[in-house]
Formats: structure tokens, sequence, C-alpha cells
């Protein structure tokens, strides 16, 4: 008995010790051993998962309960975001579950379809009387119960269509116009259907999902440069090319001129002014005076200014580590897939890590005024149904990929 136990850590130790980080390199680089439990999924991960949730779900009814004293949401009851916030996480847990259950292979099958299906739905978001404008922008479409946003779901279909184009693609890598430009192609016609709503934040979300699988995918890397360099020049070229983009930049420099403190950079110097009242240690659960009607937008991009303010750089530390530790762990679950030969499975769950870490990166960069503006949620935590849908979804193909690993490193079949 003791012996096939110890055979058991072993071949755990063996298939985690060694990881390849991208498929085709020349060298392979060795990441720290972890202890993997032959059975089940990664019960951690879930547990991590729960924590930012019931954390975001507190702070949602914490930074949207005195919204009511407002005279433009006077016809709302104090718990009328909280309530549906817990109608969106039940939704989405349900829709998770069931995501679950889809074997990889048949992701990789539908992969196209649900791409073309993205793509039609951010047509249908920019056509009168179906899709729902708010503060100038056409991003959602009402159904009923919740308000669903097409660009959520676009992250989503196009990380599985870029996972399963390397995958077809994986004999010509090496060859520019084989092998990048069609996927190019593809994601500047997302993009244009992007900004013509605007959503330039989704865009750039979307841009480094794709850019990340095709690295990791292995990509040669002056390829991937010269991506990145065209990338950056062509946001540079929007933000030139747009008044009110440029005026966003300006504000972000100065934010306390007496030009922008009162237009474009209100939300950012009440952000950092939340920061500053919190101190080491917050001023308490609740107590957080920019949630009353100074910091608009509190339970949802600035939602991490009142945990701030709130927590205090402990809390804000604590957020920052477990999104941390959350990215490695789904990081590591992609490059296990692929050294058990599951291309497919393993640039999925990298490129999950890589939207649920740029994501976070870009929202708390905003939150703290290290970054422009943008229209980018906190994950998991921020108020928002599609959101949080997409999120649980994407991190259940991730725990079914983690399963699917386990099953085979047990000797059975994914």
């Amino acid at each position: 008995m003791t012996r096939l136990s110890g055979w058991f850590s072993g071949l755990g130790k063996a298939t985690s010790d060694v990881l390849p980080v991208r498929l085709g390199g020349q060298s392979l680089s060795r990441s720290p051993s972890t202890p993997v439990s032959m059975a089940g999924f990664d019960k951690a991960l879930v547990w991590v998962i729960v924590a930012l949730l019931m954390w975001g779900l507190v702070m949602v009814y914490s930074a949207s309960v005195a919204m009511p004293d407002n005279p433009k949401f006077a016809r709302y009851a104090h718990t009328h975001f909280l309530t549906r916030h817990v109608v969106s996480l039940i939704v989405a847990f349900i829709v998770a579950v069931l995501a679950f259950q889809v074997p990889m292979t048949t992701w990789e099958k539908v992969a196209p379809w649900l791409f073309v299906a993205s793509l039609m739905l951010l047509i249908l978001v920019l056509v009168p009387f179906i899709g729902k404008g708010v503060n100038g922008a056409r991003r959602w479409i009402t159904l009923g119960f919740m308000n669903f946003q097409p660009s959520e779901l676009a992250k989503f279909a196009v990380l599985l269509y870029a996972a399963d184009y390397m995958v077809r693609k994986m004999d010509v890598k090496e060859r520019f116009f084989r092998a990048v430009m069609p996927m190019a192609i593809a994601i500047a016609i997302v993009g244009l259907l992007l900004l013509a709503e605007p959503d330039m934040g989704a865009f750039m979300v979307i841009s480094v999902i794709a850019m990340g699988i095709l690295f990791l995918g292995g990509v040669n890397a002056r390829m991937f440069f010269v991506i990145s360099a065209v990338v950056v020049v062509a946001f540079g070229l929007m933000v030139m090319l747009s008044d009110w983009r440029r005026e966003r930049i300006f504000a972000y420099l100065d934010p306390w001129s007496d030009k922008y403190s009162m237009g474009k950079g209100y939300q950012l110097s009440h952000s950092l002014i939340a920061f500053g009242r919190g101190e080491v240690f917050g001023v308490g659960l609740g107590g957080s005076v920019e949630k009353l009607h100074w910091l608009p937008e509190a339970h949802t991009d600035f939602l991490m200014a009142v945990i701030g303010e709130e927590f205090g750089f402990i809390g804000v530390l604590v957020v920052i580590g477990l999104f941390m530790w959350m990215t490695r762990r789904i990081m590591h679950i992609g490059r296990q897939s692929i050294a058990l030969d599951r291309l497919f499975a393993g640039l999925v769950a990298q490129g999950v890590g890589i939207w649920m870490g740029f994501q976070t990166f870009i929202n708390i960069g905003v939150n703290l005024g290290a970054l422009p503006t943008k229209g980018l949620t906190l994950p998991l935590m921020s108020y928002g149904g599609s959101a949080i849908l997409m999120n649980l979804v994407s991190l259940a193909v991730v725990l079914r990929i983690d399963y699917e690993n386990r099953l085979l490193m047990r000797g059975g079949r994914a």
C-alpha cells in the first residue's frame, strides 16, 4: 500500500514539475512542484472564486445602499442592486454548472460557431430598439431579468476561437500571412464593432487575450513583437483621432486641475480621495463617504475604491493577492494540460488566466490613478450580470480542464 501511494505521488510530481510555457519553443521551464490531488478538481481555486464572489456581493450592497437617496434612483429600493446582483449570481452559477458538464472536445468543435454568434450579437446591439444605450454607449441587450452585454460573450468566444485557431495552424505558425493575418482580420472585425458601441476597454482585453494565445501557441517571437507594435500604434491613433479620448488622457494626467476636476477627472479624483481616507486599515465596512453620491459608478467600475476606503491598504493587498493566486493557478492548469498533450485545453485555460489577470490589472490601475479611466469592471466582484455570468462560465471551463487533466493522470479518458 505504501509502495502504491509512493508511485502515485511520483506520478503527480513528474507531471507537474516540468511543464512547457510555450509549445514549440527551444527550452522548457521548470515550475515549483505542487501537490496534486488525483481526483475531483482544484478545491482551493473554487474557494478563492467563492471568496471573491461573496466579498463582491457585500461590497456591491455597501456601495449601492445609499443610491436611492439620489433623485435619479429614487424609485429604487435600497436593496435593488443587491437583489439584482444575487439574481445574476444564481443565474451565473446555474450556467457555470452546465458549462462544467461540457467536455473540452465539444468546446473545440463549437468554438468557430460561438465566435460567429458573438459577431451577430455585436451587430444586433448596434440596431436601434434592440441595443440599450446608457451614457452615450450602446452596449446592452435587454433580456428582462438582466441586461446582457455581447462584448462579454465576445471575450469568451474570441478566447475559444483563438485557441482552436492555433491548434489548426500549428504546422504553419512560423508564417506570418498564413498563421497570423487571418486571426488579425478576425480581431479587427470584432474591434470595429466594439468601437462602434463604443467599448474600447473590451477591445483592449480581447486584443490582449488573442495576442497572448498566439504567443503561448508558439508564434514566432519576432512576429509577436511586430503585432504588439502594430496594436500599440493602433490604440495610440484611436486616442489621437478622438477628441473625447484625448481629453480623458489629459484628465488622467492632471485630474485635480480646474478644467478636469469637475469633468472627466471627477471620478478619478474622488477615487483617489477614497483610497486616501482608507489609509492602512480603512474606515470600516459601510463607513465609506465617497459612495454617498460623490463617486459615480461606485458599485461597478470603481468598486475597488470603496474597498480601499472601507478596508484600507490591507484590504486592497488581500484583493490583489487573491487575484494573483487565482491567475497563477489558472496558468498552471493550462501548462499542466499542455504537458499532457492537450494543446487546445491548455491554451483555453491560459487565455482565461490572461483575461482575468489583465482585466483585474486594468481595473485596479484605473482606480489607483495609475492608468487612464476605462469602463472595465473588477472580475467576479463588480456589479454587472453579463460580466459575472461570463466570468463564471470561463472559470467553470478551467475547472473542467483541471478535472480532465486529473482523469488522464489516473489513467482514465477525458
